[in-house]
This record gives structure tokens, C-alpha cells and sequence, in this order.
């Protein structure tokens, strides 16, 4: 597993310069638009009337069940597993890290799947089982894996944790955790910052190798 860091530097040679006749050109045309829209319309902009009217015809059912809870929302179709679970169950467990599925950090089971949940429609799910992280442990007592992450130190800032262990769970679940260098493929989608991969693997494979059912 590789620690794959992406920097962007901006080129600040490269920058528009400021252009008066541009500038004056926009606010003539602002204030011309704004001179010429009724007043209704203009007061249920600023109410953003419009947005909440849209949101309201926009929005669809959906029956899903998490952690063995059955819940009934009604959410925009371009809601991602990921901000449903967040937002509106208020299950933030699930991490939200570079939202373009190539961190890990949001990963979880639907229908015994790991899955990246930043990438996956929420209506996609309807009628479907989820697990997140916090549905792992049974009340007090911690899941099999869980308990090896604390024993193995398989994290120290503990933000890509959640993640780390729902895959780690689907690692063993798929028949991927058979030796280091096949757990270290089948983890490769989670990225760990801290660089704490070894323990990681340890964790999977005392798990692996104690025969604990996950």
C-alpha cells in the first residue's frame, strides 16, 4: 500500500490581471439585470424561496436499513450514501476524506459489500442492509477487529480508521487475507497518512489467523 499524496501548486505568473473595462462591464450588466427583475422575483431569491420550492418536488423516497435500524427518508437523487449517513441519520463514524473514492476513509458494507459510500447514490441503496462502523460492535464489546486495531496500534490519528476497519472486515470476509502480500493488495483502496500499514496487516492477520468470525 502506497501513500499517495497529490500536491497542486498555483502558478501565480499565470493570474488575469485586473481589468477596469471588464469590472465596469459586469456591474453594468448586474445592475441592469437586477433593475429589470420583478420585485416577487427578487424577494424569493434573497429567501431562496426558489431552492426550498425545488427541494421539496426534487426529493424521493427511501426505505433503508442501518445497523439493523430500518429508516424512511426522503432525499435528493443526488445524495451521496456518504452525506446521508452524516447528515441526515447523523452517523459520523463514516469519514468524509478526499470525496473522489480514492482514500477509503468513507468505506462501508451494503448487502455484506464494502463499498466507498462517497461514491455511491444513496437511492442506489433502497431497500438494502448497511453496516458502518458503528454497527460493528455489539453494545459494549468491541468487534473482533476492532479490539486487534487497539491491540496492533493500527492507527494514530485515527481519521481513516473507520474505514480501514470496514475493509479489513471485507478482507477477510472475501478470502483476502491469506498472506501479507495479499491483504496488502485487497487494502491498497484505503490509505493510511500516518504510514501505519504494518500494523494494519498485523491486525488482519491475528484476526485472520485466530478464527474469530467477523
Amino acid at each position: 500500500m502506497e501513500d499517495l499524496n497529490n500536491g497542486f501548486s498555483a502558478d501565480d505568473n499565470h493570474q488575469p490581471k485586473d481589468n477596469p473595462r471588464r469590472d465596469f462591464l459586469k456591474k453594468s450588466s448586474l445592475l441592469t439585470a437586477v433593475a429589470l427583475t420583478p420585485g416577487v422575483a427578487v424577494k424569493a431569491a434573497e429567501n431562496h424561496l426558489d431552492e426550498k420550492v425545488a427541494a421539496v418536488f426534487e426529493k424521493l423516497p427511501l426505505n433503508i436499513t442501518v445497523n439493523g435500524i430500518a429508516h424512511k427518508v426522503s432525499i435528493e437523487p443526488r445524495v451521496t450514501l456518504l452525506d446521508l449517513l452524516r447528515e441526515q441519520l447523523h452517523l459520523t463514524g463514516t469519514k468524509k476524506g478526499c470525496d473522489y473514492g480514492q482514500c477509503g476513509a468513507c468505506t462501508v458494507h451494503v448487502d455484506g459489500h464494502r463499498v466507498n459510500s462517497c461514491l455511491t447514490l444513496a437511492m442506489m441503496t433502497d431497500g438494502k442492509k448497511v453496516t458502518t462502523i458503528e454497527g460493528l460492535a455489539k453494545g459494549d464489546e468491541l468487534h473482533p477487529m476492532q479490539e486487534a486495531f487497539i491491540k496492533h496500534d493500527g492507527f494514530q490519528c485515527g481519521y481513516c480508521t473507520p474505514g480501514q476497519i470496514m475493509s479489513a472486515v471485507a478482507c477477510i470476509r472475501e478470502g483476502h487475507a491469506n498472506s501479507e502480500g495479499e491483504i496488502r493488495e485487497y487494502m491498497s483502496g484505503n490509505i493510511c497518512r500516518c504510514g501505519a500499514y504494518p500494523n494494519i496487516v498485523n491486525a488482519i492477520q491475528e484476526v485472520k489467523n485466530g478464527g474469530q468470525q467477523v
